[in-house]
């Protein structure tokens, strides 16, 4: 029976503190463009260090 009386300020701690963190990402802007991280994965990455031997038609090389 001791054993609850620690137990649950602690999880009730845990819970106080995951809801203030939900509150906080809420408040500071996290899910605010759900839909742009989905469409910006599927564009091409055009300032990559890949990307410039095959806009010319070069195949990659690999070094070993």
């Amino acid at each position: 029976m001791t054993d609850y009386l620690f137990l649950i300020p602690v999880a009730l701690a845990l819970g106080a503190i995951a809801l203030g963190t939900f509150m906080w990402s809420l408040r500071s802007g996290q899910y605010d463009d759900l839909a742009g991280a989905a469409e910006r994965i599927l564009l091409e990455n055009r300032d990559g260090p890949d990307d410039t031997g095959r806009a010319h038609g070069e195949t990659p090389s690999h070094r070993n």
